[in-house]
Order: C-alpha cells, then structure tokens, then sequence
C-alpha cells in the first residue's frame, strides 16, 4: 500500500481528535456525517487530477531522492547551455508525455501539446500517441451456433484516451487490444448462425465495438469502429449453397411460368368466346395479323385460310361424290348387259 498523504494524516486526527463531550458524544448522527464529508472531500482532492489513480507523487521524497535531485540540477547548471537540448522536450499537437520523477509519476498529468522540461538522469518521458490507429484482425476459424466452420476476419480502429492509464493500467495498450479483439471475434461469432453471420454483419460489429469498448476503458483505449471484412466458407458448403440456390431459383421460374400459363388460357378463352360471338371479328384479326407480320419486312407470309369459307365447297363436293356412287355410268352399264 502507498503510504498516506499529509491531507490524510490530518483527514484522521480531525475524525479521532480530542475535545468531544458527552453532550457530543450523545449525538454521534449529527458528527460523524459531517466528518465522513470532509473525509471524502479530502481524498477526493487528491486523486481528481488522475481520474482515480492511486499514485504515490503527493508522498515526501526521502533523502537519496532529494539527493539525486541536487546532483541532476548541478549537472544541469553545470552543462549549460549544452543541457538546453537535454532537458527541454517537444510533443506535436497529436501527442501527449507521461513524466516520471525517479519511478514516480510527476503532477500535472501528462504534458502537452508544446514544450516541457525535464530533469536529466532522473526524469523519464513516455511519449503517447493521440491518433486513431487500425489494425487488421488476424483471420479467425470459427465454429457457428449451428456447427459450420468458418473464417472471418475483421479490421478495428481506437485511440487513447487517457495517456496516464495506458501508461500506467497496462504493459502493452495495442499488443493487448489486439489480442483481446481476436478473441472478442471468436467469442461473439460463435453465438450466431451461419445465415445471420452473412445477413447481420452490422449488428455483429456494433456488438464487438460495444464489448471492446468496455473491456479497454480501464486501459485509457477507446475502440472507436469495428467492420467485418469478410466471410469466407469452405469450397464444399459453397457448392452446396449454390445448388440449393440454383434449385429454389428454378422451382421459382417453373412456378412462375405456370401461373403465366393458367392467366394466358383464362385469356384466350375469354377472347375466343367473344370472338366466336361475331364472324367477322376472326377476319378482322386475321387482318391485323398480316399487318403485324408485314411490318417485319418479311419475304414469306403464312395466311390462314379460315375452314368456314371452305365449308360450301366441302359439302357439295360431297355430296357430287354421294350421286355419283349412286347413279351408274354408261360404260358400268354395258358391262353388265355384255355379261349377261
């Protein structure tokens, strides 16, 4: 445990001090929340500059730190204006510095953008970059809720923001975001089926945003985006989709022409009784019939010959053929007297 500061040192000589009465002593509901708030108050004064941080920069430096300090300002004094270069530092405005002062963590929160100063030999600086920064997720073999083995693989963007926890909370902010983000993937992947891993891929990526975000806020990461590149599925499963594709399409086209078919006879039924009704519309749409098939710039028309203008023909022709066989031709005639 760190050692306490002075504020609290004096936080509990305020709570445990002398000179309470018996008068105060019956009462104890109306002291101790009044104690309880400066108490809080008190340490809350402390830590507010880091957001909750337990450091230990407020605590009094002992002697080999107080000396170590001497000899860096002598070296300092000493060297100059050589020391100029050393001891003053530049950050871009995308960038902030993490100071330490002899392994402990100097006030002020990190420093920039612009100029600071630091201490040689006893100050170290942890630049940070404040930029948003991507990444590709390593392709990822994942078993579905429904048991299909597939690849994914994914790409992130975050950013820092909090440089003191991503120095501080964890050894390797973008080492440990990138492999918690493999494993994000494959746990969330796995409780979806295969239909909905091709159909819902925006969901899934708002998903592991929400998961990543709150998994690398105690580091000082904020996961900004995540996408879905790509879904790849083995060759056989592939296959297999694309048949059952093909015959859904197919099972489709045949419905569709069969409907089609049931419409056109209902239509043609229609339009035969109506013509039926009047001879003279048939001619007519012989009629328009040529016309259509002229426009084409044919060499040969087809013109149907309707059987009722035949019909006249057909029936004396028949029945010329009835009288003939009835009535016996001369020369059948002299035959038969000839015989006898």
């Amino acid at each position: 445990m760190h050692p306490a500061s002075p504020h609290q040192h004096r936080t509990r000589l305020n709570i445990n001090a002398p000179g309470t009465g018996a008068g105060q002593a019956s009462h104890p509901t109306q002291q101790q929340p009044q104690q309880q708030q400066q108490h809080t108050v008190q340490i809350s004064s402390s830590t507010h500059p880091y957001q909750g941080l337990k450091t230990s920069e407020n605590d009094e430096m002992g002697c080999v730190e107080l000396l170590a300090t001497a000899i860096s300002v002598l070296i300092m004094v000493l060297t100059f204006p050589f020391s100029v270069f050393i001891c003053f530092k530049v950050v871009s405005e995308y960038e902030r510095a993490v100071i330490f002062r002899m392994g402990r963590l100097r006030s002020g929160g990190a420093r920039g953008p612009g100029v600071f100063f630091v201490l040689p030999c006893v100050d170290d600086y942890y630049p940070v970059d404040l930029r948003t920064v991507s990444f590709d997720v390593p392709p990822q073999e994942v078993l579905s809720k429904d048991s299909v083995t597939v690849t994914v693989d994914a790409v992130v963007y975050y950013r820092i923001s909090d440089p003191l926890k991503a120095v501080i909370q964890v050894s390797n902010y973008s080492h440990s975001t990138r492999l918690l983000a493999a494993t994000t993937l494959r746990n969330v992947l796995g409780t979806r089926n295969l239909s909905e891993l091709l159909t819902e891929r925006e969901t899934i990526s708002h998903t592991m945003q929400m998961s990543l975000d709150e998994a690398t806020d105690p580091w000082g990461v904020k996961v900004e985006r995540v996408e879905i590149k790509d879904v790849s599925l083995p060759t056989a499963l592939q296959r297999a989709m694309a048949a059952e594709a093909e015959a859904a399409r197919e099972a489709r086209a045949k419905v569709i022409a069969a409907e089609g078919e049931m419409k056109s006879s209902r239509a043609l039924k229609e339009a035969s009784e109506i013509i039926s009704a009047s001879p003279s519309a048939l001619q007519l749409r012989y009629l328009q019939t040529l016309s259509s098939i002229s426009a084409e710039k044919n060499s040969t028309i087809i013109f149907p010959l309707p059987m009722e203008l035949l019909t006249p023909f057909l029936n004396s022709s028949a029945q010329f053929a009835a009288n003939a066989h009835a009535t016996p031709s001369p020369l059948h005639r002299h035959q038969h007297q000839h015989h006898q």
